[in-house]
């Protein structure tokens, strides 16, 4: 068995309690990311604005794949903290 097969039969339990604490606080996390990426983007003055769109999109993208569950998406409204 190689490394990856190792991690993956360790961390296998794990995904079903992120994917229920994504879809319960799917909102909460999003807010989280908007807020953290206007940080950022103010530290660094607007330098890097379009690639901090990018990844906070990308995390909001990975973020709603693993908060749906049974091909619908639970928690809580988005544009709610």
């Amino acid at each position: 068995m190689g490394l990856m097969d190792n991690l993956k039969a360790k961390l296998g339990p794990l995904k079903g309690k992120v994917e229920d604490f994504a879809q319960q606080h799917e909102g909460r996390i999003e807010h989280g990311l908007e807020k953290a990426a206007q940080v950022v983007d103010s530290k660094t003055k607007g330098k890097y604005s379009s690639q901090i769109r990018t990844g906070t999109g990308k995390a909001k993208d990975a973020l709603g794949r693993l908060a749906e569950k049974d091909g619908k998406s639970g928690g809580t409204d988005s544009r709610t903290p």
